[in-house]
């Protein structure tokens, strides 16, 4: 696709965003996309997991948009490495849509295996289940149904809302104990204070920072993509 194009997938990716701000309802219709970054999130632990060799057990999320992953590991820096895990696990999703908008179908085609998956393997409540298997049979149509202009656009809408997610749901980087359908229970970044020591917020700061910079490497990646395809 010309690089033209691509710049208006993405002004098209904005402006669908931006009318779920205004239009009446837009709260409820953005309902599912929080529910996507929490989705995101509790991947982001069960993979870090995974990456420092421990397991990842179960995951369950509700429809308040809370979640828990449940994973094993051994070592201080290991449990720090997974708790970052979840709060970066939005902003990595997202680069990785901004990077592979181009290549689309490929990009849907591992999301959609990915969660089939994950539901087999790890996701344990109703709501988990149910939500989880919507996005794995969403993103498998776009990229089997789809056509190019689709997938392109929803690559970027996809990107977008994950960054946004980041930045509206920032104040979990620096919250003590977080409330969700299990109870009160420490915060990711309690549990990096507790295994890194320094205070919570050293520690939320350094994953926003780090977010920030994983979503403009996407972006200018994405960027870099539609220039050379102007040339």
């Amino acid at each position: 696709m010309k690089g033209n194009k691509g710049r208006l997938f993405l002004f098209l990716s904005v402006l669908i965003t931006v009318l779920l701000y205004v239009m009446p309802f837009g709260d409820l219709i953005s309902r599912p996309i929080v529910w996507l970054s929490t989705l995101a999130h509790e991947m982001g632990h069960g993979i870090g997991a995974i990456i420092v060799g421990g397991s990842f057990h179960k995951f369950v999320m509700y429809a308040d948009a809370s979640g828990v992953a449940t994973t094993s590991y051994s070592g201080r820096i290991s449990g720090a490495i997974v708790s970052a895990g979840g709060l970066i696990g939005p902003a990595v999703l997202g680069a990785i849509c901004f990077t592979f908008a181009t290549r689309a179908r490929w990009l849907f085609l591992c999301l959609g295996l990915t969660l089939v998956l994950a539901e087999i393997l790890v996701v344990r409540n109703l709501f988990g289940v149910g939500f989880v298997a919507v996005c794995a049979l969403m993103s498998l149509w776009f990229a089997v149904k789809a056509n190019p202009f689709v997938q392109q656009i929803m690559a970027y809408f996809l990107g977008i809302q994950m960054s946004l997610s980041v930045f509206s749901r920032g104040d979990y980087l620096f919250t003590e104990y977080a409330n969700t359908s299990q109870g009160k229970m420490p915060s990711d970044v309690a549990h990096m204070a507790e295994a890194l020591f320094l205070p919570y917020w050293f520690w939320g700061a350094c994953c926003g920072l780090v977010s920030v910079l994983v979503l403009l490497i996407g972006m200018k990646n994405a960027w870099q993509q539609l220039d050379l395809k102007t040339e």
